[in-house]
Order: C-alpha cells, then structure tokens, then sequence
C-alpha cells in the first residue's frame, strides 16, 4: 500500500494537491475543455497563518471549492480572470463583416472601458448591481446620452452572453432593460407642419445661392427616402417611363472621407418607389444641370445625382450642414421661426403625412422600408388614424392574424 502524501505540517494532501519546496500549496485539475490547470497558494487551510511578507489570498482549499462548484456548472474557472473589456474586444474580434457604423460605435464603446476602472474588472466578479452602477455613472458622470449608453450596453450585454456560452461565467449581469436604470432623453422627432415645409421649400427656391438645394430637399420631403438612401441613387435608379424609382444601397463616407457604398439598412430597404409627377420633375432638374468632368466611381457605381464643388457625391453629412444653414439663415431674415428641419425630418413628415391621409399601414411600412410594422406605427408614426381613431387601440387586444386580414 503507497505511503500517502502530507504537507510538512503532517496533513495529508488530496489528489491533485501538492506542497512545493519553497512552502508553496498547488492543486492540479483538467477543466471542462480537459486541460490541464493549476492554482498556487500560501495556505492550506483557511485557518493556517500566512508566511510573513506574502499577500493575502484564499487558500487552496477555498480554491478547490470554487473550482470543483464551476465544473459542476460546465464554468471554465481559468476564464474568469479575463477583464470586461479584454472579453469585449475578444467579441468585437470575432464580429466579422459589420457595417462601417457599427464598428465605430464597438470603438466607443472600447475606449471608454479603457478609460473607466469598470473594464479592468474581473468579469466573474461583475455583479448586475455592478453592471446597473456603471451605466449609471455614464449617464451623471461622463454625460452621455442615453442612444450612447444603449449602443456601450448592447456590446457589453452581447459580450458578457459570449462568456456565459463559452462556460466562463454562469449568468449575463446585463439582462436587464436599459430604462430600468437610465431614463430615455432622446427628443422624440417632430414632423414639419404643412406651412413650415412650404416657408423653408419657398425660402429655398427664391433664394440664389440655396435654390440648388430645393430639388433635393422637396424629393425627400415627397418619398421618405433616408438621406444616404438618396445620396445613393444613380441615373439607372430613376424610371421616368414607369414613373417610379429603385432604392437598393446607400452611400457612405468614414472619418478619413472614404466613399463606400453599403446595402439599404434593413432587407425591406430595398424597394421600387412611385413618384409623383412633381417629383418627377424635380429629377429632370438635377439631371439637366448635373455636370461631371470627371465621373466620380463608388465601389464600381457612378452617375450620383448630387456632386459638390470638388466632383464628389455629396454625403449624408454634408446634407446635413446645408440644411443646418439654411434654416439658421432662414431664421436670421424671418421674425416667424421655423423649427428644426433635418434631412430625417424630412423622412418623418412624410410617413406622418401619409399616415394621417389614411394609408394603409403595411403600404407605408414598404414605402419607408421599416422592417417592422411596429416601427412604422410606433417610432414615426404617433397617432395613425383609422376609421377617425388611434390605430393602437383599435388593435392593441386582437391577435395578430386578425389584424392583418382586416389591414
């Protein structure tokens, strides 16, 4: 019969545990994946007495409890060590194919874990009291807005759910609704009244230096189009002889202003358009004055509508700044002021205008190219009116079958 193994104490040492030379305790285990571990300490037992100068750890018996509880829960204990913003940049890695967008806001979110004593947290020790305080502190302490605190949250949630799937840790501290903690700042959009889409159009097209941008901006007020949708289109996008245009990508510019053109935003971006006659016309207007010495070329498109001074497409950005100014000019020269106006407020006053004329909820969803009819009704559209009543109520008890046969 083998002699058992004792510690230089005279206690008899289990299987996988081993006392060094030095004094040192180490315990030796194969993890859920079958490699093989190992874990040091100074002490035993919990009662033993640390060696002077050492700091203070559990002891290996503590350490083994621990270990032998998360192979119970299939946990991989050696991953626990990782920091939160460590496993956020190993999901940011492994999130192949993104947009353009969506990468930038996985930076932010990166960089300010790097900032805030939050990321260098070990992610087993990451409690949902832990999660809550941080968002928290982004919104009093940092500033942030709340659409902000939602992109940072969503990346940590995702993250934190490829560790509970990885076996590292048990359960996401972050599954829990962001409104739970962070009360929702954003400004809900407001669409143009009839009068101020008249004053800002007539201010426009009387005016010499912004006339050029009348054309753009009553298309967008008359289609819905999103802004890099319509920086998107082409000569080929417009069909005169079927009175109707084809929506299939946009345009994009990144921070060190290359161009690039993605897919539409959602599978239902994708759509072909009717135009009125008005519209129409507006689309012979930029073709006709359209120059192009030398034809600007996107990922194999060319033909763009709307060029500046330089021969580029003109970017969803740059819609923006011109429409930033000329309502500011606007309001310089006018007693009577008119509201924000945005190339997105131009989106939304058309689904609100159409909504409120009684279109068919489903038509405006294709119209707008919502991937969700709930987007249509609930994000843009306030009151939808049917039948002279909130569209809500109508249908807010109803299953959902039935309402799509009586739509």
């Amino acid at each position: 019969m083998s002699e058992k193994r004792k510690d230089n104490k005279g206690r008899i040492l289990r299987n996988g545990e081993l006392q060094l030379s030095d004094g040192r305790y180490r315990f030796k285990w194969r993890d859920v994946f079958g490699e093989e571990r190992m874990v040091y300490s100074w002490r035993l037992e919990d009662h033993d007495n640390l060696p002077k100068g050492k700091k203070k750890a559990p002891s290996l018996r503590e350490l083994e409890k621990q270990i032998q509880k998360d192979i119970d829960n299939e946990i991989a204990s050696f991953g626990k060590r990782m920091r939160v913003v460590e496993l956020c940049a190993k999901y940011v890695d492994i999130r192949t194919g993104v947009r353009y967008n969506t990468r930038r806001n996985y930076n932010v979110a990166l960089k300010m874990l790097e900032k805030d004593p939050f990321g260098a947290k070990r992610i087993d020790t990451v409690k949902m009291t832990d999660a809550k305080a941080f968002l928290i502190k982004l919104h009093r302490e940092y500033h942030r807005k709340f659409n902000t605190i939602h992109g940072i949250r969503s990346v940590l949630k995702m993250a934190f759910q490829l560790a509970v799937d990885d076996n590292l840790i048990l359960k996401n501290p972050f599954s829990f609704p962001l409104s739970d903690v962070v009360a929702n700042d954003c400004v809900n959009r407001q669409a143009v009244s009839p009068a101020d889409e008249k004053k800002f159009l007539s201010f426009m097209s009387g005016n010499t230096y912004y006339k050029k941008n009348y054309e753009p901006a009553y298309i967008l007020f008359h289609t819905g189009l999103r802004i890099s949708e319509f920086c998107g289109l082409t000569l080929n996008d417009i069909d005169f002889k079927h009175h109707s245009i084809y929506v299939d990508k946009q345009l994009q510019r990144d921070n060190q202003g290359k161009y690039y053109i993605e897919k539409t935003k959602t599978k239902n971006g994708t759509r072909r358009l009717p135009i009125t006659p008005d519209v129409e016309e507006c689309f012979r207007r930029l073709i006709e004055r359209r120059e192009a010495e030398i034809e600007p070329c996107v990922d194999g498109y060319t033909g763009f509508l709307c060029l500046n001074r330089n021969g580029k497409p003109i970017h969803a950005r740059e819609w923006d700044a011109r429409f930033q100014r000329m309502r500011n000019r606007y309001n310089k020269t006018h007693k009577v002021r008119i509201p924000e106006i945005t190339p997105h407020v131009c989106r939304h006053t058309y689904c609100t205008n159409m909504a409120m004329s009684g279109m068919n909820p489903k038509t405006l969803q294709y119209l707008m190219g919502h991937s969700e009819i709930s987007t249509t009704l609930d994000v843009y559209t306030h009151f939808y009116t049917f039948f002279g009543l909130k569209y809500t109520k109508i249908y807010q008890n109803r299953p959902k079958n039935e309402v799509e046969k009586t739509q």
